[in-house]
């Protein structure tokens, strides 16, 4: 991959990290416990940190809006979400998540001149980031006022950005003709992630196995559930045009200051990704695809 795609997805593996943090530190944890979210497994809180944008969502909003998972893995969790804690009061607490999760990561570096300055930069490049899906992520997180402390701003640019980038991508997939659980199947079938990654989505293993069969009667999938030549030229099709559409931000900063975001952003980058929070296989096929 060369030329602005190239480009476009090198920011997204840059960003991703600084955003996903928050659904695995323990700092997040110990502030979603605080709220009277049960933190025995990760998803009571996963939910309600991304969801809160959207206000007091409701099921049917939450299963649009969480595209991959299945609906009643989304509807045990949403909007019960909002009789623990108001959508308010999350979005303050993952701040507070956030603000300390970087503070343990980077230490007096979120205080200092080059992380303001690479926040500044991705905070421009998030305003460019079209509307994307009405009333999904991209937009809620855009219309959120934008915090004052550097490192803050810098955690909520790459919110947007993932956000923007992941309407982008359901919309891609919708215009393949892939429903939710063909999505993963087909994604699997490229080699993205396993089988047992796709399993934390909550797809039952008939729902799976329907979702294969229907993709063969495509010619997308072979009998040994690898993908056919077909298969793997509509998937590279659906990364094409979520490049496409997560574009815009990256061109509105330019070449210049894209190049100097991923200077900027390289040691908080590898901080991150050496301290071992984030899970090595996932289901976004980052290292992949």
């Amino acid at each position: 991959m060369t030329g602005e795609p190239a480009h476009v997805r090198q920011m997204w593996h840059l960003v991703e990290p600084l955003h996903a943090v928050l659904y695995y530190a323990p700092e997040a944890f110990e502030e979603a416990a605080a709220l009277g979210y049960d933190t025995g497994e990760r998803w009571a809180s996963y939910f309600a940190w991304r969801a809160a944008p959207l206000g007091a969502a409701g099921a049917g909003e939450a299963v649009r809006t969480f595209h991959s998972f299945a609906p009643e893995t989304v509807g045990r969790h949403v909007p019960a979400a909002w009789t623990v804690a108001g959508p308010d009061a999350v979005r303050a607490a993952r701040l507070r998540a956030v603000d300390r999760t970087y503070r343990a990561l980077f230490g007096d570096q979120v205080e200092g001149p080059e992380l303001a300055e690479a926040a500044a930069l991705a905070r421009r490049a998030a305003e460019a980031a079209a509307p994307g899906i009405p009333g999904g992520l991209g937009a809620a997180n855009s219309a959120l006022p934008w915090p004052d402390a550097p490192h803050l701003a810098l955690w909520q640019a790459a919110t947007v950005l993932r956000e923007h980038r992941d309407d982008g991508h359901i919309a891609a997939l919708a215009g393949a003709g892939l429903d939710p659980v063909e999505s993963l199947v087909s994604f699997a079938a490229i080699g993205a992630a396993s089988t047992e990654v796709f399993a934390s989505r909550g797809w039952s293993s008939r729902e799976w196995d329907a979702a294969g069969r229907r993709l063969q009667e495509r010619g997308l999938l072979a009998a040994d559930g690898t993908a056919t030549d077909a298969g793997r030229e509509l998937r590279a099709q659906v990364e094409r045009r979520t490049d496409e559409e997560a574009a815009a931000p990256w061109r509105a900063l330019g070449e210049p200051g894209r190049e100097r975001l991923v200077e900027l952003l390289g040691e908080p980058w590898l901080k991150v990704i050496g301290s071992g929070l984030l899970p090595s296989e996932n289901t976004l096929g980052i290292g992949k695809v």
